[in-house]
């Protein structure tokens, strides 16, 4: 083991924690602290529990001199499935380039957090950074990322932030307002919503956006006229078939996603109503099918390209700055309205 891996580490700004002093406090080998340190598997779990314990008790943290450390950005998705995913992978490979750096792509737990085996593996593959998309960790694994010299950024939290987790979103609110007024100004005044799932911040934003669009132009907000979905095609798809089924359908329905709206396509489809002749449609992501789809969709903008790319820059900083406040910051990239040909005012009496 070098010098440097065993004296980095610092207790709370007083002096120099040493490695040697951990293994004497837990009664254990310097090697077999040197193993809990760097995600090795040999190691029992009670072992790795009590060494663990200590490092956050003393603060430990190591420097990230680039020794033993992968020159790769790790991606946390919970799943891989939509376009969606690509262009926030494709932000990631752009600066990942630049510096010459690997990627690689890990899909695990929900989109609240990775699976419960994940932060063994990347504590074993020490990577120069992770971005989690819509994840957040645990105290715990904040602690044995950052005790690693690991940073992480999350990328579209589902929830608030921690305070001391650094995160890249886009004002959402902005969008929901921005989709819901565009149908508005069209002279649409019974819009429907379909959101994405309740627990995550972006989707209850957008619904917030879409609410004060209405109010502020004098028409109520009717909670009949908003569906759930989870950004999928096939929910979209339901819940478009649910409001165009109502006695009195919406003239318009704004999908918390550029998939949802495509399932909105395919209820129209299948309930005989036109788009945009019969039915406005408003999408968000900018997902590029949203050009290719007949007719072309009117969707929001959400730079996801941008914010990946954003996340990563924010992790080489972190790796590169003795600035503590990086590890917190959060940033929300503008959001904007591309008009295409799904929408249009509503026919008369509609």
């Amino acid at each position: 083991m070098s010098a440097t891996e065993t004296d980095a580490g610092l207790t709370n700004g007083r002096r120099r924690v040493t490695l040697a002093e951990i293994a004497t406090a837990a009664n254990l080998s310097l090697a077999t602290v040197s193993k809990v340190l760097n995600g090795r598997t040999d190691v029992s779990a009670a072992t790795r529990s009590k060494v663990e314990a200590l490092l956050h008790e003393h603060g430990y943290l190591r420097r990230n001199s680039g020794s033993g450390t992968a020159q790769m950005v790790e991606v946390v998705f919970h799943e891989l499935e939509s376009e969606w995913a690509i262009e926030i992978i494709r932000g990631v490979e752009r600066v990942a380039r630049e510096f010459n750096l690997s990627v690689l792509l890990t899909e695990s737990g929900d989109r609240h957090t990775p699976g419960p085996g994940w932060i063994d593996g990347v504590l074993r593959r020490r990577p120069l950074g992770v971005v989690l998309v819509f994840s957040t960790l645990s105290a715990a694994s904040k602690q044995k990322l950052r005790s690693r010299g690991v940073n992480f950024v999350v990328v579209d939290p589902a929830g608030q932030p921690d305070p001391d987790v650094a995160s890249i979103g886009s004002a959402n609110w902005s969008g929901g307002f921005a989709a819901a007024q565009h149908l508005i100004d069209l002279g649409h005044t019974r819009i429907g919503m379909i959101s994405g799932p309740e627990d995550m911040l972006c989707s209850v934003a957008r619904v917030d956006g879409y609410r004060s669009a209405l109010e502020r132009s004098g028409i109520p907000f009717n909670p009949d006229l908003v569906r759930v979905g989870d950004f999928h095609v096939a929910s979209g798809q339901q819940a478009g078939e649910s409001l165009l089924s109502m006695t009195e359908p919406p003239t318009a329905i704004f999908a918390g996603s550029d998939l949802q709206a495509c399932g909105v396509y395919e209820a129209a489809r299948l309930l005989g109503r036109r788009v945009p002749e019969d039915l406005s449609v408003v999408g968000y992501d900018d997902l590029r099918l949203a050009r290719w789809v007949g007719p072309p969709l009117t969707t929001i903008r959400q730079p996801l390209t941008e914010m990946a790319e954003t996340a990563v820059r924010l992790l080489l900083r972190m790796g590169e700055e003795l600035d503590p406040t990086l590890s917190s910051q959060r940033v929300d990239l503008a959001t904007s309205l591309v008009v295409r040909e799904s929408t249009r005012p509503p026919q008369a009496g509609a």
